[in-house]
């Protein structure tokens, strides 16, 4: 016997997971071709993207980060590079997954890639299930490798650093979401410019640099970057601060990647079929 959700929560999964989605039933085919196209660069694509906030990590620890003073957080006295090195963790998850989304746009308007997948048996689905595992793999790779360096230098303050690398790539998955969605509405090339003007005030707007309290009466705005909802995830998990009010961080970076996955699975099925 097949058990039945109830009907509010088989209505709201219909919304959410549109039925592009639910037909998915080989992404990983998906997966093995990039892996397959990819595989002769992406060692140099990876170093591109994991030395940005690396260097940042560098210089607060042997530049600045000497120069300010400890921070307080939940309570408890913490050094700055303590406080920044998850911030920065949080922003090389980011960074991975929105910047190979990009390449959605050129395989659905340019290189035929997604055309030649369907004249297969796969799925729209397919494509956008495994494009989006496939960006979360390399913010996955980004953050492994970042969070190595943190434990090198001895910026994991307890052992609850174990759930870095789960929580970012709970943030790798949201941002894939994202750049899928953001690629489906791209006319231009020229419109890629516009991905960084998106991504800065993230990053500004994200509490890494600064406790949330320094933002004074715009501290409101931090809940309006998914990268802070990120940052503060990491941060209690780093210091082994925990609360219920991470639940909220979780449901947003949750509520982000489904929203967005499914925005682009409805755009790249109209694209492709129409």
């Amino acid at each position: 016997m097949t058990a039945q959700l109830p009907p509010l929560t088989a209505g709201l999964a219909r919304i959410l997971v549109p039925p592009t989605l639910r037909s998915t039933r080989r992404p990983q085919r998906v997966l093995e071709r990039h892996w397959f196209v990819s595989r002769g660069g992406f060692f140099w694509i990876l170093l591109g993207g994991f030395f940005e906030p690396f260097f940042y990590l560098i210089s607060t620890q042997l530049g600045f980060g000497s120069l300010v003073a400890d921070v307080e957080v939940g309570g408890e006295t913490v050094s700055y590079v303590a406080f920044v090195a998850p911030g920065l963790l949080a922003a090389s998850a980011m960074n991975g997954p929105m910047f190979e989304t990009m390449n959605v746009y050129f395989r659905m308007t340019f290189d035929g890639v997604y055309k030649a997948m369907l004249s297969t048996p796969m799925s729209t689905g397919d494509v956008v299930v495994g494009d989006t595992f496939w960006a979360t793999i390399r913010g996955g790779i980004y953050s492994a490798m970042f969070v190595g360096a943190m434990a090198i230098m001895g910026m994991i303050s307890s052992w609850w650093g174990l759930l870095l690398f789960p929580v970012s790539l709970l943030i790798s998955f949201s941002f894939a979401g994202v750049g899928m969605a953001i690629a489906t509405l791209v006319r231009a090339v020229e419109d890629f410019e516009y991905v960084p003007t998106f991504m800065l005030p993230l990053f500004l707007f994200s509490a890494t640099f600064f406790p949330a309290s320094s933002y004074g009466r715009f501290e409101w705005l931090l809940n309006l970057s998914p990268l802070y909802h990120g940052v503060a995830l990491l941060r209690a998990v780093n210091l082994g601060q925990f609360s219920w009010s991470l639940a909220i961080n979780v449901v947003v970076l949750v509520a982000l990647a489904v929203f967005s996955t499914g925005l682009a699975a409805r755009r790249i099925e109209r694209a492709l079929l129409s």
